[in-house]
């Protein structure tokens, strides 16, 4: 109690020093400031965003780019990592030397110099617009960016999208735990409906200098992303290669007995025993994946930390409210993550144990 007591007056004192140190610099406190009008553009924004638009506003557009990026990359590196953990162990010696060579190349590379790679050599020195590569007719890719389709949804026909990934959720489930095949059928069936009702699909097309239609990830974004997922794929692979490597051997033996090709007996045997071993892993990279797409500053890329902790913080001033909001947002986000892979990994052993 009496270590409590020393803590929470230590943390009222530091507070009320705080308070009195900015009031003789005369620097005002508080998150007043949030109501500001922002007086500065956002490059890539999933909302509405402009220069009379508030700074809290700001704040929300930084914070969705940067669950945006973590988002794709962790998706794309979790698919990317496994497909090259599992090619570690792959009969074929080209395959196999590959991966080798691809883990230990780019995660002893650090990553800031990985994306100016991908941002300065790969994505500016690309063509213009006019010589933009053609991806099958719908994807072009610029120095300008990277632009694909785009679903445009009628008034009101988000909420029956909404309701129709919702429904397929509940479908893909059941299909997952009882086995009903019809409602797998039904999932792509609802899903194709419903954006057929609520919306069309925009195909960017070369007009002028420039390409109309469609959406358009900005080099920042597309290399941002490369980066992370690249990175973060090698390690991931280490991951993978570990979780298959403890699973006993007299596991893989019986499997061999039981003649199981060697696709089945990975997807059957080996990896829902290795995914005990993988997730508790695998949670650590999605944490400094999160963590690392702050980096984004140096492409200048607005996420969070280039937006809010950046130029709002040279614009306002407010640094202890700025640079705490910050923090707490990622220790947020960060926990988030882990709780969830918690609650996941605790899934994956109950079902290991039942089977």
């Amino acid at each position: 109690m009496v270590a409590v007591a020393v803590v929470i007056a230590g943390a009222v004192w530091l507070f009320g020093n705080t308070l009195d140190n900015l009031a003789n610099r005369g620097i005002a406190s508080g998150f007043s400031f949030l109501k500001s009008t922002a007086g500065f553009g956002i490059s890539t924004s999933l909302i509405d965003f402009s220069e009379a638009s508030s700074i809290g506003r700001a704040f929300w557009v930084g914070l969705l780019n940067t669950l945006l990026v973590s988002a794709i990359s962790v998706v794309l590196a979790t698919i990317l990592g496994f497909a090259i953990g599992i090619a570690r162990f792959s009969k074929n010696w080209l395959l196999g030397r590959v991966a080798t060579v691809y883990v230990e190349t780019l995660r002893n590379i650090p990553l800031l110099l990985q994306i100016f790679f991908w941002y300065f050599a790969v994505l500016r020195a690309l063509p213009g617009p006019r010589q933009s590569y053609d991806l099958a007719g719908w994807f072009f890719l610029n120095n300008r960016g990277f632009y694909i389709p785009k679903l445009e949804i009628i008034d009101g026909g988000g909420w029956v999208l909404l309701g129709a990934v919702v429904m397929a959720f509940l479908a893909f489930w059941q299909c997952r735990h009882k086995g009903i095949s019809r409602s797998c059928a039904g999932l792509a069936v609802l899903l194709f409906i419903s954006l057929l009702a609520v919306g069309s699909v925009s195909v960017p097309a070369l007009t002028g200098f420039n390409f109309t239609g469609g959406t358009v990830l900005s080099p920042e974004l597309v290399a941002l992303v490369i980066a992370l997922s690249s990175y973060t794929a090698a390690f991931i692979a280490e991951i993978v290669r570990a979780g298959v490597q403890s699973v006993p051997r007299g596991q893989i033996e019986a499997a061999d007995a039981l003649s199981l090709p060697d696709k089945d007996r990975m997807r059957f045997v080996v990896i829902p025993q290795a995914l005990r071993v993988i997730v508790p892993l695998l949670t650590n990279q999605y944490l400094n994946l999160t963590k690392n797409s702050s980096l984004a500053a140096a492409i200048a890329f607005p996420d969070l930390v280039s937006v809010f902790a950046g130029t709002v913080l040279n614009i306002t001033g407010q640094a202890i409210e700025i640079i705490g909001i910050t923090m707490a947002v990622y220790l947020t986000i960060s926990l988030t993550i882990a709780f969830s892979m918690n609650i996941f990994n605790r899934t994956t052993a109950m079902r290991g144990l039942s089977s």
